[in-house]
């Protein structure tokens, strides 16, 4: 220790030596400065702030919720997976529930953080959720952070994530609800600039393959068709064609066509986009529509003759000059099978009709509409269907009034609306069988009358036309008559001349 007197002299000397040592050091700093290039000054301070700072080691992989305008795949993988990973000593969660859902879901709410195992991995997710800067906006942005240790990287990357997809398309395909698609009304914008977007509303249609009032045959062939659209992903692309398929449904009103779309939708749980392309603006319009739907989804475009740029160029007479649709059928046949059609995959398009006939041939082929299936009236077999959906009667069973009904049936063109509706009278069978027979003996009875009425009128036709025929016969027999008499009368002139 220094004594009292000491203590001025020590702090003068070390003041003094801490001024020389300061002096030295600015001298060598400028001079290093004027020396060594400032590249070398640069990399040699990064090589020690490198050697010198703590490294971490984790890695955090952010997942944000959209990739540009679409939708990110992983993100949806990880919010339904996550789901299933919750545990007790989660915090805070979301619930909702959906009409069609059976239970309550649960979703983790922003900030928390689920850990996960995977192997001999361990991870750590967190839902984050960024507030709008601007009250005024809807700007919010929400993401995942999937942590973990650095040296485990190839495998989040080659195995975890790949299995997290896999697992949410399962849970996906369980919890799948059918939506039903439609375009909220579009903007006033005459250019086409403003279009709707999606609105959608679960599909509580109940219809299935099994209450379908059809051939049995005939709906067995749709359903192996579907079922071989499905498994052929890998055919369809090594045939280098876009993985859709076209079916046109014609037939006159009644005949189950919205059924059947309803069935098909539920049988491979895919999503209905419900088109009407009087709401479209132009071809333009068109393309953008198709690049709004979803893969695994039915395009529904009804009463397609009804628009008159796609009817038969063949039979311009009856184009109908009041559509207000600017689609043509060139923009048409591109949007089903041109180089459009190939934005997405797993898609049906279905097309509707009631006058088959009067559609353009070119939408008729296959690529566009690959499968044609006729909506005829009620058969035997489809009112035995029927019958078993309203009275519960199974279809191998039998009733006293079931061989005269068929008989009209068969003799009849009754469609299954039309049946369906006289079943409905009644919860007996008797009085609903009954029903039925008095509107099918009704229905022949005003077919025949209107069957007469047709042939007194084109018998009536034929007699005018006979009539008119034999008029102008007698026209061009008193013209000649007229004729030959003025030309003798000329010639009898000229002779007395003469």
């Amino acid at each position: 220790m220094f004594s009292p007197k000491e203590m001025p002299s020590t702090a003068s000397t070390l003041f003094s030596a801490y001024a020389s040592f300061a002096a030295t050091m600015m001298m060598v700093r400028s001079m290093a400065n004027e020396i060594v290039p400032y590249e070398l000054r640069a990399y040699l301070h990064s090589a020690l702030n490198y050697l010198f700072t703590s490294r971490s080691s984790t890695l955090t992989l952010v997942i944000d919720e959209c990739c540009g305008m679409a939708r990110n795949q992983v993100y949806e993988a990880a919010e339904l997976y996550l789901r299933t990973k919750i545990s007790p000593a989660t915090d805070r969660l979301r619930v909702s529930k959906t009409p069609r859902q059976k239970h309550i879901s649960a979703a983790i709410e922003k900030g928390e953080e689920i850990n996960d195992k995977f192997e001999n991995l361990q991870v750590k997710w967190r839902f984050v959720c960024t507030e709008p800067k601007d009250q005024r906006s809807n700007d919010e942005k929400r993401f995942f952070e999937l942590i973990f240790n650095k040296k485990f990287k190839d495998k989040v990357f080659d195995s975890y994530l790949p299995y997290v997809l896999l697992r949410a398309n399962a849970i996906k395909e369980q919890q799948k609800v059918v939506k039903l698609y439609n375009r909220e009304c579009p903007s006033d914008d005459i250019d086409g600039g403003g279009w709707g977007m999606w609105g959608s509303i679960n599909l509580e249609h109940p219809s299935t393959f099994d209450t379908l009032a059809m051939e049995p045959e005939l709906k067995q062939a749709i359903v192996e068709d579907l079922d071989r659209f499905l498994r052929r992903k890998e055919f369809y692309k090594k045939v280098g064609k876009a993985w859709k398929r076209g079916y046109l449904l014609y037939g006159p009103p009644g005949t189950g066509k919205s059924s059947l779309i309803a069935a098909m939708a539920n049988y491979l749980k895919f999503d209905i986009y419900d088109l009407e392309l009087t709401s479209v603006y132009g071809n333009s319009d068109l393309r953008r529509i198709l690049l709004s739907t979803t893969n695994r989804s039915i395009l529904v475009i009804e009463d397609i003759d009804c628009s008159v740029e796609v009817q038969d160029r063949q039979n311009p007479d009856e184009f109908q000059a009041s559509s207000t649709s600017k689609v043509t059928l060139s923009g048409l046949l591109n949007f089903i099978d041109g180089l459009w059609s190939s934005c997405g995959d797993e898609r049906i398009i279905v097309f509707t009709t009631n006058h088959k006939d009067r559609l353009d041939p070119a939408l008729l082929r296959p690529g566009r509409m690959d499968m044609h299936i006729n909506m005829s009236y009620c058969t035997t077999r489809g009112f035995r269907v029927l019958a078993s959906n309203y009275l519960g009667i199974h279809q191998s069973k039998t009733h006293h009034l079931y061989e005269e009904i068929e008989d009209l049936i068969d003799n009849t063109e009754t469609t299954p609306a039309e049946v369906a509706e006289e079943l409905m009278k009644s919860d007996d069978a008797d009085v609903a069988f009954g029903e039925l027979l008095n509107f099918l003996k009704r229905k022949k009875a005003a077919s025949i009358e209107i069957k007469e009425e047709e042939g007194s009128k084109k018998t009536e036709e034929d007699q005018e036309a006979k009539r008119l025929k034999l008029t102008r016969i007698a026209r061009n027999f008193r013209k000649k008559a007229i004729k030959g008499k003025r030309k003798k009368k000329r010639s009898q002139v000229t002779s007395q001349r003469v």
